[in-house]
């Protein structure tokens, strides 16, 4: 019916949205992908070596993943299969075979595209693997997720993996002037409306257009240009790109953490913003922030713990929006606090020394003896009780017998509170050395 339709000029002067009239025709068309596409891109080396294997195409949406897997076929002279691991079973994969191992007996390949393949389990996800080995199908498969946490091993070892970026402002701007060329008039906005509607995109090649084409959809051509104000009221604002159970959600906690511990204030705050946001679970955020402060501060500023902690009662207590606040009041405190992992890095040294050294007994000098017995074993046998010590302190060991005292566990930076911690440490060692301890 559709050769119909085209053989009648009927499909031609249909009504097409603007971004199928935009989609692009060839691989150099595609935008904002020029590490794959480009005439260096890791594609275009594939295709001029005459070599183009399975692949997976990872990126966010609207980077361009399934038109590159399209115009990919037509680069290789591949018959372009589709399917979607949404809408798709066993059923439906092993049809798609089927027809790719009819075609190989015609001397013909198959590029056969999943998209959204991490949705795929385990078992079908194996499916894939004798026909990709034997040369039955190219597979490429497109995936928003990180396919090493999504993506079977051996599916993964069988394919390239090429990263789609989310598009730039330069990018979008190609697009929105495409759109433009295509309209045959440029798009009624002002200068920070069109900035406004790049960033409603989100790095969304497809919402972008999309959003360009409902404004020209709205306004008529000799229209009032429009500024940022009525294009909000225009156009709904596109939710943000973040899955709180995927890697957005670990990518933006790894933002805010680094940013506290680079001492950012501005840029912690902004992260923090981004997952509040994105509907992220504010005590999952406070229990961040917990972290943080003994991770990264630690003793240099001792507060900084209770501030985390305050915060977290402080949300518990108003709940949202007020106790957002104090999310965002411990965020500032954690970044401009001095930092120190002295207290983490010890703890794990000695943490390590412990498993190393078995079950050494405490020296007899600081056991009890509430026994006889243990008494004439010599427990307790020349213990110096500190408090009678000058400066109340002994300088005694205390560690097993058999482990000799090595460099401090806790080497405390020259920064903050443990700037006086370490005058404390360097004092007690040199007494120590004096008393023979």
């Amino acid at each position: 019916m559709s050769n119909l339709f085209e053989a009648a000029g009927l499909e031609k002067n249909a009504p097409r949205p603007l971004a199928d009239r935009l989609r692009p025709k060839t691989l150099d068309e595609v935008v904002g992908q020029d590490h794959i596409v480009g005439l260096e891109g890791t594609l275009t080396r594939m295709l001029n070596s005459g070599r183009v294997g399975s692949m997976i195409l990872w990126g966010p949406p609207g980077s361009g993943k399934t038109t590159v897997a399209r115009l990919l076929a037509d680069a290789t002279s591949l018959e372009f299969e589709q399917l979607s691991a949404i809408f798709s079973g066993v059923q439906d994969l092993r049809k798609a075979f089927d027809r790719a191992k009819a075609r190989r007996e015609q001397g013909k390949g198959t590029l056969l595209f999943i998209d959204e393949i991490h949705r795929f389990n385990r078992s079908q996800q194996d499916s894939f693997l004798p026909h990709m080995e034997d040369g039955t199908i190219t597979l490429v498969g497109a995936t928003t997720e990180n396919p090493s946490f999504e993506l079977n091993a051996a599916v993964l070892s069988r394919a390239a993996v090429l990263t789609f970026h989310r598009l730039d402002d330069a990018a979008l701007e190609d697009l929105i002037q495409r759109a433009e060329k295509e309209e045959g008039r440029v798009l009624p906005l002002d200068a920070e409306a069109r900035e406004g509607l790049k960033n409603m995109a989100d790095g969304d090649g497809r919402s972008v257009i999309n959003l360009a084409d409902e404004v020209f959809s709205t306004v008529p051509a000799g229209g009032k240009v429009i500024d940022r104000a009525a294009l909000t009221k225009l156009v709904q604002r596109r939710a943000p790109l973040y899955d709180k159970s995927r890697d957005g959600h670990y990518n933006l906690i790894s933002a805010l953490h680094k940013s506290v511990r680079g001492s950012d204030p501005d840029a912690s705050l902004y992260w923090l913003c981004r997952m509040l946001d994105g509907g992220e679970d504010r005590l999952f955020i406070a229990r961040r922030l917990v972290r943080m402060a003994v991770e990264d501060i630690g003793l240099a500023d001792p507060q900084a713990l209770v501030q985390a902690l305050a915060a977290k009662d402080t949300f518990d207590f108003l709940g949202s929006p007020e106790g957002e606040l104090a999310l965002a009041q411990a965020t500032i405190y954690l970044a401009t606090a001095p930092k120190s992992n002295g207290a983490y890095v010890a703890y794990k040294a000695a943490m390590r020394a412990a498993k190393e050294h078995g079950s050494l007994s405490p020296p007899k000098i600081i056991l009890n003896a509430p026994t006889k017995l243990m008494e004439d074993e010599g427990y307790g046998d020349g213990y110096a009780y500190d408090h009678d010590a000058p400066d109340a302190f002994s300088g005694q060991n205390y560690f097993p017998d058999e482990l000799k005292r090595r460099p401090q566990y806790y080497d405390p930076p020259d920064r903050g509170f443990e700037r006086d911690i370490r005058k404390r440490l360097d004092y007690w060692s040199r007494l120590r050395k004096e008393r023979g301890g």
